[in-house]
């Protein structure tokens, strides 16, 4: 009986040890990062929120391939958690990741659209984000077959009965249906008039344009791209300037159309909350050097994706204002929960 005793005392005080070691050490539960040497000491792991294939997913794997290529790291685990435009994923960073600096989660403006919408909980304010990476312009295509010819005529037609053009897009507030709702504001319509139909992924609202369903489609351009070069969809416009030629050639941006209206759907990193200023200045540099590696700026190109890396106070600024855009445009668009 008293060598039972003795055996419980011995386990208890070494659970005592193990938990002041993990409150003692850096990063809480993820102690035994070296701070003296260069972010990341050992694997990492970056949560896309979505599902594989989309952008968030394919975004964090380059960024995985071109830290791998230039040895900057001790190995990148990418995993999906999907659901809710990515509120899911945010809440388990929040809830399971705090004050562990080897969580990150790739996010952007898809997730504040999200948030809104779905009413979430967790604001993305409760991360700690480390840097934009990139934007993307976002395109709008008709199917070939479409009386629509150019993007002044489905414009005078979605001015004179927003009502009358159904769009096709990803995820309710995401980015697409957020520029629907823009152009119609931009056009002295009601965003409320709208007809915004949302679709789990890209295959999905592109079938939904190829088969007429809809009358035109918006997403980021590289998801009409093989569409429109294979001569099954008309590219009318993009929302902001591309460098690369789509179907032969470059396309006219909703400005050129005499609109004033631009928007880019940006990405970026973020890191759980309880993180010291001193861990989140680490793994800034981190991704700084990531940024600019040959790999990184090869998938830049692949993808026409835009540079746009803001860090600091500079991105805490950033990512509040755009906060409080999204709010206004889904506001606007009447599909935000109370």
């Amino acid at each position: 009986m008293g060598g039972r005793l003795g055996s419980r005392a011995v386990i208890g005080a070494a659970f005592g040890v193990a938990a002041l070691v993990a409150i003692v050490l850096p990063g809480g539960a993820s102690g035994g990062d070296d701070a003296s040497k260069p972010y990341p000491t050992r694997q990492l792991s970056i949560m896309a929120p979505a599902a594989a294939g989309g952008g968030w997913d394919t975004t964090a794997r380059a960024f995985q391939g071109a830290s791998r290529s230039a040895k900057l790291d001790d190995g990148i685990e990418v995993f999906n958690v999907e659901g809710a435009g990515g509120t899911l994923g945010l809440s388990q960073l929040v809830s399971k990741g705090s004050g562990d600096p080897y969580q990150l989660m790739m996010t952007g403006l898809v997730m504040l659209g999200a948030i809104e919408t779905n009413g979430s909980d967790v604001p993305l304010s409760r991360t700690t984000p480390i840097a934009t990476l990139i934007t993307e312009s976002e395109g709008i295509v008709v199917p070939a077959k479409s009386k629509y010819r150019s993007f002044k005529d489905l414009v005078a037609d979605f001015k004179d009965d927003p009502g009358s053009i159904r769009w096709a897009g990803g995820s309710a507030g995401s980015t697409d249906q957020l520029l629907v709702g823009e152009l119609a504001r931009v056009l002295g319509a009601d965003p409320k008039d709208t007809k915004y139909v949302a679709h789990s992924g890209g295959g999905e609202a592109n079938a939904a344009i190829l088969s007429g369903s809809v009358d035109a489609g918006v997403s980021g351009v590289s998801e009409f791209t093989d569409q429109v070069e294979a001569g099954k969809m008309r590219l009318l416009a993009v929302s902001a300037p591309v460098d690369t030629k789509i179907g032969g050639k470059k396309p006219p941006t909703i400005k050129d159309e005499g609109i004033d209206l631009e928007l880019t759907n940006w990405r970026a990193l973020v890191a759980p909350p309880g993180i010291s200023d001193a861990e989140r200045a680490r793994i800034t540099a981190w991704v700084k050097k990531v940024a600019a590696t040959p790999d990184w700026k090869k998938n830049l190109e692949r993808y026409d994706w835009t540079p746009f890396v803001k860090t600091g106070d500079e991105l805490d600024d950033f990512v509040a204002s755009e906060q409080q855009r999204v709010q206004t445009v889904v506001d606007g668009l009447g599909i935000g929960k109370q």
